[in-house]
């Protein structure tokens, strides 16, 4: 190895390291009800994307996902949207938040796909397990592939976001979940 393949290698190392603690830490600000604080993670372009997942034939893998041109999906939103959805939740009034939920995000697989200048894709899996009254308890599991945007004043921003939920049906009686 030379010394130069050696940095490069070093370097990469601490910029994975860098892009899971920032999802770690991202995770708990989620799990702490810090919705303000998420939302000074997103960037003012954000897509945040969820969208519906189809069982099809093998052959089909193309139609798995809707369409956000042409079709509905979970979530097709952008920072002002998402920065609604925080203001609601902080109100306290909120009725699927009333009492709130007990919310934990577990992210792991963590894989830095590209490095495009300030742009990183990033590639992560999730488990959301969420409680809310005396016995609702839902939980997801998918993964996430996110464009990672680094501000040279405030840190990485979270500029794309498609969140792929393993499971086509949802079960829960309240989805004001973030991830």
């Amino acid at each position: 190895m030379t010394v130069q393949s050696a940095e490069t290698a070093w370097e990469r190392m601490l910029l994975e390291r860098e892009i899971e603690r920032f999802l770690y830490d991202e995770a708990a600000m989620l799990d702490e009800r810090r919705f303000s604080d998420w939302g000074d993670l997103l960037a003012e372009d954000i897509h945040y994307h969820m969208p519906i997942r189809r069982n099809v034939k093998f052959g089909e893998q193309h139609r798995e996902n809707t369409d956000t041109e042409s079709e509905i999906s979970w979530f097709d939103e952008g920072k002002r949207t998402l920065m609604g959805r925080v203001r609601q939740l902080n109100t306290g009034v909120h009725w699927p938040e009333e009492p709130f939920s007990r919310v934990r995000h577990i992210i792991t697989n963590v894989r830095v796909l590209a490095v495009d200048g300030d742009e990183v894709e990033v590639s992560s899996n999730f488990f959301v397990w969420s409680n809310r009254l005396r016995d609702e308890c839902v939980m997801f599991i998918g993964t996430r592939n996110d464009i990672l945007r680094r501000d040279s004043e405030t840190g990485w921003k979270i500029a794309k976001r498609l969140i792929l939920l393993d499971q086509n049906v949802l079960l829960a009686k309240v989805f004001s979940t973030f991830f």
